[in-house]
């Protein structure tokens, strides 16, 4: 663990010999610099250790994609030094400071912005989505359990979900930030439910559109807080990462609103370990602008007086298995997609899938899935799964 010793000494260091701290602070989580372990680093540019110093793990992940470092397995890196809490150290500087302040005052997740976040992320391709995941585009946690393959683990979360909400033949079921809409799609074909979904991504829309033309389900182009309507379920499965903390309890409150009686709600999200009001900088920066991970606690705070969990279940390690399947599909189809997606691209897509295979390995972040009803409302029985 680094001590508060050691990051008072690395704020005021000298640049000329951040090296050597930082091979120290390397070695407490059993990397060597030049060693030939699958998880040790190999040093290209000898500018990183003071770019280390200076800009924290924003720097650490540019000079990655920059080719200034390199280490035959990322997520096994990842995980080791997240285990050592190298990443305290990291954090500490007037840089990552400054992008604290700037979540805390400003709402980064309004509805005027929702839409660039879309575009940024959402929007890049399909082409590349269509390699990298399941057949049914599902961007968030399979469940692994008794699965083989990430199409029979995506399909074995789909049904979970569906088992823990109770759907029933003739159920009108609200997806708020719905994807490409492989939760609506799949409810509605195995479950016999109506399903109207919500996203800001206008490739998602337009997937959708041509996959389903034949099911009961209306995928809307819109930000989740205008949805209308009444519904027997309402359900989020990758969505409360960009709500933001400011927002939670707007959102346990609309999903009331929208709510029949009797009726159960749903999140599927990943999680923090310890509230925060953003993301890591680099993944702010090139990933998921704006986005931030809730805590159980902020979550729980946010329903007080609206919900009661029924069921709280924590399947983070399956996203760990989940984020190396997308890598090698990603890996894979490089060559078709190279031409299109340029090199920069590459290194950054695989430090933002292998970084975060190693975040859930080390348990860093969570991935939880919480069943919510009203009081007075008896709970679902398929609740747990």
């Amino acid at each position: 663990m680094v001590t508060t010793t050691t990051r008072k000494l690395l704020s005021s260091l000298d640049p000329r010999r951040s090296e050597d701290l930082f091979r120290n602070l390397l070695a407490q989580a059993d990397v060597q610099v030049g060693g030939s372990r699958p998880w040790d680093v190999q040093i290209h540019d000898e500018r990183v250790w003071s770019r280390l110093l200076r800009d924290g793990s924003l720097g650490a992940g540019e000079s990655y994609v920059e080719g200034w470092w390199d280490t035959p397995a990322l997520d096994q890196f990842i995980d080791r030094i997240l285990r050592a809490r190298f990443d305290e150290s990291l954090r500490e500087n007037w840089g990552l400071v400054a992008h604290a302040v700037r979540a805390r005052v400003l709402n980064l997740q309004s509805i005027t912005r929702a839409f660039d976040n879309g575009q940024h992320h959402y929007d890049i391709g399909n082409d590349l989505y269509e390699a990298m995941l399941d057949r049914r585009l599902l961007y968030t946690c399979a469940y692994w359990r008794g699965a083989t393959t990430l199409d029979e683990a995506q399909e074995a979360k789909l049904d979970l979900v569906c088992r823990k909400i109770g759907l029933k033949s003739g159920m009108r079921v609200l997806d708020l930030g719905c994807g490409w809409a492989g939760f609506a799609a799949f409810a509605a074909e195995r479950y016999g439910v109506t399903v109207t979904g919500f996203t800001v991504s206008q490739e998602q829309v337009r997937w959708a559109h041509d996959q389903y033309p034949h099911l009961p389900i209306d995928i809307r182009l819109d930000d989740y807080r205008n949805a209308t309507g009444t519904y027997d379920a309402v359900v989020s499965i990758g969505l409360m990462e960009h709500v933001g903390w400011k927002n939670y309890r707007g959102y346990m409150q609309l999903v009331d609103r929208l709510l029949a009686p009797g009726g159960v709600a749903f999140v599927h999200t990943i999680a923090g370990n310890i509230p925060r009001s953003h993301i890591e900088p680099w993944f702010d920066k090139y990933i998921f602008p704006n986005a931030v991970l809730p805590t159980l606690a902020r979550l729980a705070t946010a329903m007080e007086g609206l919900f009661i969990p029924e069921d709280v279940h924590n399947i983070g390690e399956d996203y760990d298995r989940t984020l190396l399947a997308w890598w090698h599909n990603f890996d894979a189809a490089w060559p078709k997609l190279r031409a299109r997606y340029g090199d920069t691209f590459y290194r950054r897509w695989k430090y933002y899938l292998l970084a975060s295979a190693g975040a859930f390995r080390s348990r860093s972040q969570q991935l939880f899935q919480i069943v919510m009803t009203r009081i007075g409302t008896t709970a679902p029985p398929g609740r747990r799964g």
